[in-house]
């Protein structure tokens, strides 16, 4: 292992961004971490003084503009947690689809010059978002119980299966504005990667969830879910014939930070293990329905309406499957997804007002 890093992280007082520096500055391993962010999030100020506590340096900057990273000292490694979340930003009037791109593009072009400049080594926090949609939406499912399965025995595209949505699976158009700015910023890392011989790893997450999460449906769906049956807002089943049975996968941030370690002090590795899936996958997968229920006999009864039109983008089944990332870096996450729910809900209980400080749309 080598000894302590000097790490940058972009987006740092993000609800990813800050779990990982928290995580990272009480690990023992005396890296030296920095941060920065726009703070145009909700929410986002309200990390700023627990990561100076933690000894976090931050830097108020914009990814977007290539001068605001001119101040930013050098550092070894640059973990890249800034983007705009939501599959929906650019197409639902709340970002144009030119800002989408110009952040979550244009944004890592910037720090991938920075990277250069500092001969740092480059960690995206990518997505399976990155999975074309169409065959997604194909895929053959079917009610059991409360959730959507694979139907067993029927015929699956490459790379899916019962463990989930690998590496291999397409990733041709459409994948959403959102899903192909990630993309595009995947092979701009590795190209840059390969022509400046800078280290680089690009790791695909599932859906991220935990205490402390910006509550927006579109953005983090178990955290607003939760707080949401907590205040006993409205609540809806949207598209799937107003069931709850889509399904997604479950992932506490902090579990990323093993690998991450790992990654730091790696060889040199061929282009085709610098790309990884990182996902609670089958064992943390949850419908909505699901959800409902945990919500029901932890925080009491709330009722749920049906809306049965369908949402651009939406999928009825999505869980990752991390087992390359198993392989490569031994890796596997940490926290069950039951603990993750009591987490977020323990912190929805503390934060009655945390819908309208992070999410006033």
């Amino acid at each position: 292992m080598l000894g302590p890093m000097r790490i940058l992280i972009s987006g740092v007082c993000g609800f990813v961004g800050s779990t990982l520096a928290r995580a990272l500055a009480e690990s023992g391993t005396g890296h030296t971490l920095v941060g920065f962010d726009n703070f145009i999030r909700p929410g986002s100020e309200t990390n700023r003084d627990d990561l100076k506590r933690r000894g976090v340096k931050l830097f108020h900057g914009d990814l977007r503009s290539a001068s605001d990273l001119e101040s930013l000292p050098a550092v070894d490694w640059v973990i890249d947690a800034a983007a705009n979340p939501s599959v929906l930003a650019g197409v639902d009037g709340r970002t144009s689809s030119r800002q989408l791109v110009e952040h979550n593009l244009g944004g890592t072009v910037n720090v991938l010059e920075f990277c250069k400049q500092h001969r740092a080594g480059f960690i995206l926090l990518s997505t399976s978002r990155v999975y074309a949609i169409e065959p997604l939406a194909a895929l053959p499912v079917e009610a059991a119980g409360p959730a959507f399965r694979l139907t067993p025995g029927a015929a699956l595209p490459p790379g899916v299966g019962p463990a989930g949505v690998a590496e291999t699976f397409s990733t041709a158009a459409p994948v959403s504005l959102y899903g192909a700015t990630k993309l595009a910023s995947e092979a701009l890392a590795l190209e840059y990667g390969a022509t400046f011989n800078l280290p680089v790893f690009v790791n695909r997450c599932g859906v991220l969830a935990g205490a402390g999460q910006f509550g927006r449906a579109d953005q983090g769906i178990f955290a607003y879910w939760l707080n949401a049956w907590l205040r006993r807002r409205p609540l809806k089943y949207i598209g799937f014939g107003g069931t709850g049975h889509q399904v997604r996968d479950c992932l506490h941030p902090r579990d990323l930070v093993p690998a991450l370690e790992k990654q730091f002090a790696a060889p040199a590795l061929p282009a085709g293990d610098r790309i990884a899936n990182f996902a609670g996958g089958a064992a943390s997968a949850l419908s909505l329905r699901q959800l409902s229920d945990w919500c029901s006999a932890h925080l009491g009864a709330h009722d749920v309406a049906a809306d049965l039109t369908p949402r651009p983008f939406d999928i009825p089944w999505m869980v990752l499957d991390a087992a390359k990332a198993q392989r490569l870096w031994q890796w596997r996450p940490a926290t069950p997804v039951g603990a993750v729910l009591e987490e977020i809900a323990a912190h929805a209980r503390a934060h009655p007002d945390w819908l309208d400080l992070s999410a006033p749309f």
